[in-house]
């Protein structure tokens, strides 16, 4: 039922739009990028699905969260360097017929995520 993402900014108390989120698609010590996007004022990719329907595999992947940029973005002044500049999260595809929903929830100093539906 294909992969998806979706971003909330805890400090602000707003989804995170404008963030830049990478998808890797990682195995064998190496990661080959998939998509670079924008999310959106809802802070979900415009585009909908990251991966849709019949084309998720199992496997691991890894999705990249600028999170500094984003920050700084918002006016919010980081130390050099940022506590957390890059949020990886790595996860593994193990029923691809099933939905994968990967939510982060973010502020300069803390995260979280989990599998959402």
């Amino acid at each position: 039922m294909g992969l998806s993402t979706h971003v909330l900014d805890t400090m602000h108390g707003t989804p995170a739009g404008g963030m830049h989120v990478t998808l890797y698609q990682t195995g064998s010590g190496q990661s080959q990028e998939m998509r670079r996007f924008e999310l959106n004022s809802d802070g979900r990719n415009p585009d909908g699905l990251l991966i849709s329907d019949g084309a998720l595999q199992v496997g691991t992947y890894r999705l990249s969260f600028d999170v500094a940029s984003y920050f700084r973005g918002r006016g919010v002044t980081l130390p050099d360097p940022p506590f957390l500049d890059m949020v990886h999260l790595d996860f593994g595809i193990a029923r691809p017929r099933e939905h994968y929903h990967v939510p982060l929830l973010v502020s300069p100093w803390s995260y979280a995520t989990y599998r959402g539906s």
